[in-house]
């Protein structure tokens, strides 16, 4: 399409998941339930961290930490989602799109580097228990959390700068959210240079965390297989295996729309996949960390008894 084609977008309209009114009903009911269980799982979560002095440990920080981005990576979309659901005109404008797109990469971004932390946080506690207080220190803790917002933020803002600057001829976007790969179908232009800064961001923020996760987990089943107890072996799993399961749901899911090679065929699989961690992952983890960790079980039966006693 000619460059002299573009015209000026004030606002973006959104093809969404269906056009059949019915299904936009079921969907509505079905995500509105996934959100209230997703907003009350992680509260629930950082509310027992804030009580429980014996949850005061980095491992819990990062947790927390996890919860708040998971809370506001699904208020930045779902709210609107849950919106277009029962409205007959899904539009958008131009600048809640533009700062839609910044935040979910900035939130997303932050998610990656923070459980690549969590990985270098189970790797020191697994391979250096006896110098783990020293090393995991609070102040290495909190700089630790804040090179992963800083760096999730630097890098969307990147990424929503280069993308908004192309000029866009259409104005109908094949996604429920603005989302990258979706907004750069709309452009004048060839997007050539824009595919490799997709590619690189991809590989800074989804390949650099995976990579100190693998390297991690190596060390730490190393570190596992000398250990001559089963019991100990079992311990020491216990503590990884539930940040294992987060980090192959996320980076899985990710992985595939981010890094693999793209076709016209895939669109709608993007949509299902995007949903999925934009959705179902965030409601997701609090149950993975919750249920599989009897630390946090303990937390919220010693929860559930203050309260009983009160009434």
């Amino acid at each position: 399409m000619a460059y002299s084609n573009q015209t000026w977008v004030n606002e973006f309209s959104l093809l969404g998941l269906s056009n059949d009114r019915k299904t936009q009903i079921y969907l509505f009911v079905l995500f509105f339930i996934m959100y209230l269980v997703t907003m009350l799982g992680n509260f629930l979560i950082i509310h027992l961290i804030r009580l429980d002095i014996r949850l005061h440990t980095p491992m819990y920080f990062f947790l927390s930490i996890l919860s708040i981005v998971d809370i506001c990576y699904m208020n930045s979309t779902v709210p609107q989602m849950l919106i277009h659901f029962l409205s007959s005109r899904k539009s958008i404008p131009f600048h809640n799109c533009v700062f839609q797109l910044y935040v979910s990469l900035g939130l997303a971004g932050t998610e990656f580097f923070l459980l690549g932390a969590m990985a270098y946080d189970r790797y020191v506690a697994v391979c250096f228990p006896l110098h783990y207080t020293v090393i995991m220190h609070e102040g290495l803790c909190m700089a630790l959390a804040i090179v992963c917002w800083a760096a999730g933020f630097l890098n969307s803002l990147m990424e929503t700068i280069i993308t908004f600057r192309l000029p866009l001829c259409k104005d109908v976007i094949n996604h429920f959210v603005c989302e990258t790969l979706a907004v750069l179908r709309l452009a004048c232009v060839d997007i050539s240079f824009n595919k490799i800064m997709v590619t690189f961001s991809g590989f800074v923020v989804i390949m650099l965390p995976c990579s100190l996760v693998l390297f991690s987990y190596a060390q730490i089943v190393r570190a596992i297989l000398r250990i001559r107890s089963t019991r100990g072996r079992h311990k020491a799993f216990g503590t990884c295996a539930s940040h294992l399961t987060v980090v192959s749901l996320c980076f899985g899911a990710t992985i595939f729309t981010y890094m693999w090679p793209r076709t016209t065929s895939t669109v709608e699989l993007e949509k299902m996949i995007a949903l999925f961690y934009t959705v179902v992952a965030p409601m997701l983890n609090p149950m993975i960390y919750s249920l599989r960790n009897k630390e946090v079980m303990s937390a919220l039966r010693k929860a559930l008894g203050r309260i009983s006693e009160e009434k």
